[in-house]
């Protein structure tokens, strides 16, 4: 995985933390029978956006205390009605790679359902949803990880 060694990219450390179980169906909501991701991927292939090769949950990276600002997203698709009783929803994907400190890169978007549009389980501005190519076994609550962003797409402020 090259990514990380373009020139408009950043690594950056982070925490994985503990989600709503929500995106990956690990909280049982029968809303969301299999999670909000599976609901959501025909929806989002049929805009372009094809996720077959993503595991379909997603990583928790806390990057406190800097936090995440978007510039230009790769993908932003508008108005997806996933849901047959939800509203409507914007979303937005952002390049990356993802890996345990030392280990292999692993290809990965950044899963941003827009606040603005998002009808619960909302997230602190320091916290990148990461959709991973493949499962990263033996990751844990509180295990650190190493995220490459494209700077161009997604701008990491630290105050």
């Amino acid at each position: 995985m090259n990514f990380q060694n373009r020139p408009s990219s950043q690594v950056i450390s982070g925490t994985i933390v503990r989600g709503h179980g929500v995106a990956s169906g690990q909280n049982g909501d029968p809303k969301f029978p299999g999670g909000t991701l599976s609901m959501q991927v025909p929806h989002f292939l049929k805009r372009g956006l094809d996720l077959s090769g993503y595991y379909l949950g997603t990583l928790n990276v806390s990057i406190a205390p800097s936090r995440y600002e978007v510039e230009r997203p790769r993908v932003i698709l508008r108005d997806v009605k996933w849901h047959p009783t939800e509203p409507s929803e914007d979303f937005s994907f952002f390049d990356a790679a993802i890996r345990k400190p030392g280990g292999d890169w692993v290809g990965a978007l950044i899963y941003f359902p827009h606040p603005e549009t998002k009808p619960a389980h909302f997230q602190p501005p320091d916290l990148l949803e990461v959709l991973a190519t493949s499962r990263i076994d033996d990751l844990a609550y509180g295990d650190s990880v190493e995220l490459a962003l494209d700077t161009g797409q997604l701008a990491i402020v630290t105050e």
